[in-house]
C-alpha cells in the first residue's frame, strides 16, 4: 500500500518489530503506524460491534483508528508510539475482554 521515498539503506538504523510475530524491517524515528501501513494489510484492528477494519488515519492522535497491541499494552495509538528494536506488536480483533 504505501512505500519509503528514500532508500532505507542509506545511513538510518535499522531495527527490527515484530508485528504479529512476524519480522518486519523499521528505521530509528518512525512511528508504528507508519511500519503498519507499508504492510500487505493495514488494518490494525477491527470494531468491537461489526468487526469492520480499522487503519492509521488521522496520524496526529485524534481518531484512534490505529489502536493495537503495543509490548503487552492494549489499544496503544501507534500514530503516536515511536519503534524500537525488538518492538512486539498484535493488531487487536473485535471485542476485547476486561479480564486478563
Amino acid at each position: 500500500m504505501f512505500r519509503k521515498l528514500h532508500d532505507p539503506d542509506a545511513g538510518a538504523q535499522a531495527l527490527t518489530v515484530f508485528i504479529d510475530g512476524v519480522a518486519v524491517p523499521a528505521e530509528a524515528g518512525e512511528t508504528v503506524a507508519g511500519v503498519l501501513l507499508r504492510q500487505d494489510t493495514a488494518a490494525t484492528r477491527t470494531t468491537p460491534v461489526n468487526e469492520s477494519p480499522r487503519a492509521p488515519y488521522c496520524m496526529m492522535g485524534v481518531c484512534f483508528d490505529c489502536l493495537a497491541i503495543v509490548d503487552g499494552v492494549a489499544s496503544t495509538q501507534t500514530c503516536l508510539a515511536v519503534v524500537r528494536d525488538g518492538m512486539q506488536v498484535q493488531r487487536q480483533f473485535g471485542k476485547r475482554s476486561v479480564l486478563p
